[in-house]
């Protein structure tokens, strides 16, 4: 712009005048979308919609819009990988340099009682939002998290929007049997009276599963029967009819292993027993104990079989470990004291010599001991004499009970 200035004579002067605007921060960012984790498939034929976000009407690019979407939604499957992304979310900010700069947070709040950033976190920079643990469907099926852009301006100004997760079912849940009760959990047996007629209801099968969808559609199939041709089940009622009117020849025992299957992929099954009893009366019956089949007495008694040769096996294991304790300790001192043994020399020294003449003997001698036990009698062999009065040196002097009797008198005769 030009700026005129003119003084009393009338004499004018021009000035050019140039303005420069500076950015203020008056525009909080705008969220929007960005991608969602439903993949694309490769083979997607051209022109299929793949993303609808709310419009947005710009009025010029210094760009903020009349109306931003206020909330989005994004998908993932139960037993998600940790770490694995949902969604990434992005905002823009008109204002220029600092002003425009974007940073992403969640909001505090709480996802089935537990703060949300146990569950999801998101990239401070990017807006991608990141799973941090597994999602399992049969807990909760959806929750939301709202999420906040702000920028770096000052005073900072920032826009929230609000994502709802979805969590999507997989099979991952076998049928549960509600009736009859699991196998080794009761003994349950219904009466069929024998009069009844081809197609009449004698029972049904009670199944439940946890997952969702054509992953909870249960078909029910019956794998074994004491006579096939004589019970059927109904696919998805679980419903046990007569297939024919019953007869004299049928057994009056009859066991059902029934076998309840979902439809997801893969499909999984449950399997129970149905016990029947053809009869119009329980007094009929003996017994109802053996009406289960061979292989179950079977597989116990091979259990009990087991079990008692396993105890057995460690009780004379351990018999046998305590008599050789017992016997070893027993002999050892018999080992100490069997046979002939030398004394030791700290008691009784070989080559001893009593030369002073302050001994029990009047003379010096010198001579070797030598001590048999398990007798009465000990051998001293003389080996060298320091006087002609003693012994030659290779005489033996053996002691015997006799030659105490002849110094010491005879021996007492009485009992004792």
């Amino acid at each position: 712009m030009r700026v005129e200035a003119k003084d009393g004579l009338g004499l004018i002067s021009y000035a050019k005048v140039i303005i420069e605007a500076t950015d203020m921060n008056d525009n909080a960012p705008v969220i929007y979308l960005k991608s969602l984790t439903n993949p694309i498939p490769e083979n997607v034929s051209p022109g299929t919609e793949t993303l609808r976000k709310s419009p947005s009407d710009f009025v010029d690019v210094f760009g903020p819009p009349d109306e931003s979407p206020e909330s989005y939604s994004a998908y993932v499957t139960e037993n998600n990988k940790p770490g694995s992304t949902l969604c990434s979310v992005t905002a823009r900010d008109p204002d220029w340099r600092q002003n425009g700069t974007v940073i992403y947070s969640l909001l505090p709040s709480e996802v089935n009682g537990a703060p949300v950033s146990s569950y999801l976190s998101v990239n401070g920079d990017t807006g991608v939002i990141h799973a941090v643990r597994a999602f399992d469907y049969e807990q909760f099926r959806s929750f939301k998290v709202h999420v906040m852009a702000r920028d770096n301006g000052s005073p900072p100004l920032s826009s929230n929007v609000t994502v709802s997760v979805f969590i999507s079912d997989v099979n991952d849940n076998s049928p549960q049997i509600l009736y009859p009760a699991p196998e080794g959990h009761s003994f349950m047996t219904e009466l069929v009276p024998k009069a009844a007629h081809g197609g009449s209801l004698v029972s049904k099968v009670i199944a439940v599963d946890a997952d969702s969808g054509q992953n909870a559609w249960l078909s029910y199939h019956i794998v074994k029967s004491t006579d096939p041709g004589l019970f059927t089940i109904g696919l998805h009622s679980g419903e046990i009819r007569t297939q024919r009117d019953i007869s004299e020849s049928d057994s009056m025992k009859q066991n059902l292993i029934v076998s309840v299957k979902d439809n997801g992929q893969p499909s999984l099954s449950a399997t129970c027993s149905m016990y029947l009893l053809i009869s119009d009366n329980l007094a009929e019956v003996p017994e109802l104990k053996d009406i289960s089949y061979d292989e179950k007495n079977s597989k116990l008694t091979s259990y009990l079989i087991i079990a008692l040769v396993s105890v057995s096996t460690f009780f004379l294991t351990f018999i046998i470990i305590i008599l050789g304790v017992r016997f070893c300790r027993r002999r050892k001192p018999r080992l100490l004291f069997d046979g002939a043994v030398a004394i030791p020399s700290a008691y009784l020294p070989p080559n001893y010599a009593d030369v002073d003449g302050t001994g029990t003997l009047r003379s010096a001698y010198n001579y070797d001991a030598y001590l048999t036990t398990g007798s009465r009698t000990s051998d001293f062999k003389f080996v060298t004499s320091y006087s002609d009065n003693t012994l030659p040196a290779d005489q033996t002097l053996r002691k015997s009970p006799s030659d105490f009797a002849e110094v010491f008198g005879p021996p007492d005769e009485s009992p004792e």
